[in-house]
Order: structure tokens, then C-alpha cells, then sequence
């Protein structure tokens, strides 16, 4: 593979500079040789003005090449006056994790500031930029984005690595047949004593298919939405490719109906036998009076994230008459670790199980502890781990994997 060089004698550097500006000079001739990142960092501390500086940083923003990312090394980058920077991300906990070396080194002579990291050539992570201690933004030249955090949130930058691709299944494809969406049903329920909405996937056509199983999903705005969970198209497609049965998928939102930004499921998903009770007393005779669905554990599931899977866990080894399936995210059981306990008797019911973890400051370690137990116990699981972080770019695509688990297409 022929590599440019910029060469290290400073005389040069100018000559070298304006042959890059008369050659096409594009990041893509080596991306995958190691050269080019010292190459890089080599351009930018030679560069003797800042016109020089500009034609490398604009070659690289040519190119969306920041970061720059080779095989499994990283450089970020960020132009502008700062008296310190940092990247914070899933990669050091958001700053909880304070071995891990964030702090940008600045160029002498610029104000281009970077960080250097190795990360796994599969990672995805989110992550934002510290200005100062105090000035948080999105990474100004990355156009990647994943959206995050409890309601929505706000969307953190987006680091993917060469070997990390989107999941077909969340990719929409119109000749796909579309199910139905009926949104912000109300619930009034006596065991909460306060007001709930939910709403409801129905597959195309199925009122022509008798009656079919049923997934419940806490967090269900966020299951729904289309830069978090993205759930529907994700149905849409597994049903149509004959991947899962035809499943009817209840999203319950654990904000507050007349007021959105007052988010409960701190409380509701904390191993909270009121919102068990909901569901069990409530929720379900409620479903299963108005829709066509199996009235059968066999055929029920209850799905979550973080504290959600932590819910998950709890109601199905709880009421294993009412949820046989069951698909945990990244479940926060640290939280509550009394769960281990209730999930320790190998001879409970058989029910089945799909979880999820990421092994980038995410729960994977908890996983794990409860993937011995399942092995020791009666539970058909099946259990994966990716290279991301605790975040919807994590949690979304592995919806698919889930879902196959506990519903697979059976001719």
C-alpha cells in the first residue's frame, strides 16, 4: 500500500502541504494503514501558519474523517479556544471512571486540541465534549448522532468503530407491510392510584391471524421512538421476513400523562409490587378483554431497559404463571441486588430468557452473575454481549435478537 508521507523536516513541510493541496488528497487512500494518524499529528505540529493548519483540518472534514478512526485506534479532535478539553463518554463512565485518561493535549502552536484511544474494532459509543469543566457540547464535526437518556433526552455524539454496522432490522423499507400504532391509550389504575398510558402495536392485518402473543415493554416512549428503541420498524420487519410470529407489543410509558417531564420509572421500575400488581390486575385483563391475544404465560413477555430490565427480571421470577418470556437489558441490578436471591431456585417454573449487556462501563459483570444462575436453573436463555456502552445506540439493535429468541417464526 503506497502512503503518503508529510515529511518530518520542517523546510519541507510547506512544499509537502501545497502538493497536498494540487493532489486529491483523500483519508480514504489509507484507511486502514497506522501511518496515517502520526502522519497526521506530524502535518499539524509542522504546520508553521494557520493556513496550513487549515488545509490538513479541512482535508480531514473532506473526508469525515473526525475522529479519525484507524482499525482499532481512534484521534479525536476539537478546533477552538479552550483553557481545557475532554471527552467524556460511555468509554470512561461519563466521568465516573476516573483510570481512564480523557484530557486533551493541545497542539503548540494551534488550537486544535486531541485525544488519542484504542477501543475494540466492532465499539459504538456515546460521548460529548468538555470545554472548560463547565461547557458540554456535541462533537461539532462528527455527524453521527444516537439519542439518549430517560423521555428522550438529547442526542450524544456517536463514535463508530469499522467494524460496527446498523442493524438491518431498524432500517424502514417501504415495501414493507406496516402494523398500526394506537398511541396514548388511558389507563386509570386502582393499584398506583394515579393515571397511565400506554400504547399499542398491532401487526398488518391482524385481524385476519386469531389471536396472538404479547410483549410489554416499560419504557415504552422510548421503545417507540424512532431515535431511541425504534421498535415498530424493527416488528415490521421481522414479521414481514418471517423472522418472529405476528406479536402484539403493549408500550407502557412510565412518564406522568399530564405532565411529561415528570418521569416515574425510578420509582415504578424498582422492584415496585404495585407496578407488578398493575400489570398483573390491570394492564392485562385490560389487553386481553379489547385485543386477540393469547391469554397464556407461554405466549406473554415483558421487556426492559436498565432499571426496566431489572423489572423484567423481577416480574417474570415473580409471577412465572403470568411472564414465561422474558427480555432484560442491560439490567440495573445493583440496584436491587436482592434479585439474585429471588432468581437462585433452580427449580423454578421454565420460562425463557433473552439478555442483553454491553461490556463498555454497562452491566455486564451483573449479567454475568445472573447468567450463572440461569444456568443452574430450569430456564431456557440465550445471553449477548456487545462492545457499546449503557445507551439506546446499544439497546436498539439488539431488539431484533430478542425478539427472535422469544417469538422465533415457526411454519
Amino acid at each position: 500500500m503506497t502512503v503518503m508521507k508529510l515529511s518530518l523536516n520542517p523546510l519541507n513541510t510547506m512544499r509537502v502541504l501545497i502538493t497536498l493541496l494540487l493532489l486529491p488528497f483523500s483519508l480514504n487512500a489509507f484507511s486502514q494503514d497506522y501511518h496515517v494518524l502520526k502522519e497526521v499529528m506530524i502535518g499539524f505540529k509542522n504546520s508553521t501558519s494557520s493556513s496550513e493548519q487549515d488545509n490538513i483540518w479541512f482535508s480531514l472534514l473532506k473526508d469525515e474523517k473526525v475522529p479519525l478512526i484507524v482499525e482499532d485506534s481512534v484521534y479525536f479532535f476539537y478546533r477552538g479556544e479552550a483553557k481545557t478539553v475532554q471527552w467524556m463518554g460511555d468509554f470512561n463512565g461519563w466521568g465516573y471512571q476516573k483510570e481512564f485518561d480523557n484530557k486533551g493535549k493541545k497542539i503548540s502552536g494551534t488550537n486544535i486540541w486531541y485525544l488519542k484511544c484504542a477501543f475494540p474494532k466492532d465499539a459504538r459509543l456515546d460521548y460529548k465534549i468538555l470545554i472548560d469543566d463547565t461547557n458540554w457540547i456535541l462533537d461539532p464535526e462528527n455527524k453521527n448522532q444516537q439519542w439518549s437518556g430517560v423521555g428522550g433526552g438529547s442526542p450524544n455524539s456517536e463514535l463508530r468503530m469499522p467494524d460496527w454496522h446498523e442493524d438491518s432490522s431498524l432500517i424502514e423499507r417501504p415495501a414493507v407491510p406496516k402494523g398500526k400504532i394506537v398511541t396514548d391509550l388511558l389507563l386509570n389504575s386502582n393499584s398506583l392510584g394515579y393515571q397511565i398510558t400506554y400504547s399499542i402495536y398491532l401487526p398488518y392485518q391482524y385481524e385476519k391471524m386469531g389471536k396472538l402473543p404479547t410483549i410489554y415493554l416499560t419504557d415504552g416512549y422510548e421503545y417507540l421512538h424512532p431515535q431511541l428503541g425504534n421498535m415498530k420498524v424493527a416488528l415490521d420487519n421481522l414479521i414481514h421476513d418471517k423472522k418472529i410470529k405476528p406479536v402484539i407489543a403493549i408500550f407502557v410509558d412510565n412518564r406522568e400523562p399530564v405532565n411529561r417531564a415528570n418521569n416515574r420509572r425510578m420509582n415504578e421500575l424498582a422492584m415496585n409490587v404495585k407496578y407488578l400488581n398493575f400489570f398483573v390486575d390491570e394492564l392485562i385483563p385490560n389487553i386481553e378483554s379489547t385485543y386477540p391475544v393469547i391469554s397464556d404465560a407461554q405466549s406473554r413477555a415483558i421487556m426492559g431497559t436498565s432499571m426496566g430490565g431489572l423489572t423484567a427480571t423481577y416480574f417474570a421470577f415473580t409471577r412465572p404463571d403470568v411472564f414465561a418470556l422474558a427480555g432484560i437489558q442491560s439490567p440495573a441490578f445493583y440496584t436491587r441486588p436482592q434479585i439474585y436471591s429471588l432468581c437462585s431456585n433452580p427449580a423454578d417454573p421454565k420460562m425463557k430468557v433473552s439478555m442483553t449487556a454491553g461490556i463498555i462501563n454497562d452491566t455486564s459483570a451483573d449479567s454475568r452473575k445472573m447468567k450463572e444462575l440461569l444456568e443452574a436453573s430450569s430456564c431456557e436463555y440465550h445471553y449477548r454481549e456487545v462492545n457499546e456502552g449503557h445507551s439506546w445506540g446499544n439497546w436498539r439493535r439488539l431488539i431484533d435478537d430478542i425478539l427472535i429468541d422469544l417469538f422465533p417464526y415457526q411454519p
